[in-house]
Order: structure tokens, then sequence, then C-alpha cells
């Protein structure tokens, strides 16, 4: 019989070989998991703020297609709706004091005439200094 316990020296033993591709990917995995999340919450924001309603842009749309041969209601809504607008600035503050002054011979009455040129002019330049 033979011996086979003969002993050999060219042979290295098993070595543990450190493998970190599995780290690399759960990483990369969880990096385009936060840009995708990301990029969804960016585009929930705008397309929320797209839908919102402004209350501005609804009073500017309503002043700007106001009816002023109704006079009463003319006076009343230019008041309610140019308040929207009243402290954008000083000068829309003055603007709306004198043309709420302006309209208060139109309210309050049971029947009133029409808008005279002087006050028609005062809405037409109060309607012109609004933006949204």
């Amino acid at each position: 019989m033979q011996n086979y316990d003969i002993p050999l020296h060219d042979i290295k033993p098993i070595l543990e070989v450190q493998e970190y591709s599995l780290y690399y990917f759960v990483a990369l995995c969880a990096l385009v998991f936060v840009l995708l999340l990301g990029l969804a919450y960016i585009f929930y924001k705008n397309y929320k703020a797209k839908n919102r309603f402004n209350i501005r842009q609804e009073h500017y749309r309503l002043l700007k297609s106001l009816d002023l041969k109704d006079t009463k209601n003319a006076a009343y809504s230019l008041t309610l709706y140019g308040l929207t607008f009243k402290d954008d600035s000083p000068r829309h503050t003055e603007m709306y004091k004198n043309i709420s002054q302006r309209l208060e011979a139109y309210k309050y009455k049971k029947s009133v005439g029409a808008f005279d040129e002087e006050v028609l002019a005062y809405i037409d330049l109060y309607r012109g200094m609004l933006d949204v």
C-alpha cells in the first residue's frame, strides 16, 4: 500500500475574498429610489400649484368682464373685488379709496342712474393698473 500523506508545498490554503458588489448594487438601488422619489415630489408640487384655485386671478377676471351698464351691481362688485388688490402698493390703496368714494353715490339706493364719464374714466384707469 501506498502512503498518501505526502506533504504538498505548492498549494496555498483557501483564502476569503472580499466581495463588495452586492453593497454597491444596494447603494445604487437606494440612490435611484431617492432620485425617483425626488422627481415624483417635484412633479406633484408642480401639478398641485398648476391646478390650484387663485382668488386673485378669479377676481381679476371678474373685474375685467364687469358689465358697467348694470350700475348698482357694478358698483358693489368693483368695491368687493377691488378689495383683493388694495394692498398691492400704496398707489393701489389710494386708487381703491378714491374709486370707493366715487362709487358711494351708486350704492345704497333703490334706483341709480348710469355712471358719469369721470367715474367711468376712474374705473378704466383702476382696471388698467391691476395685475395678477
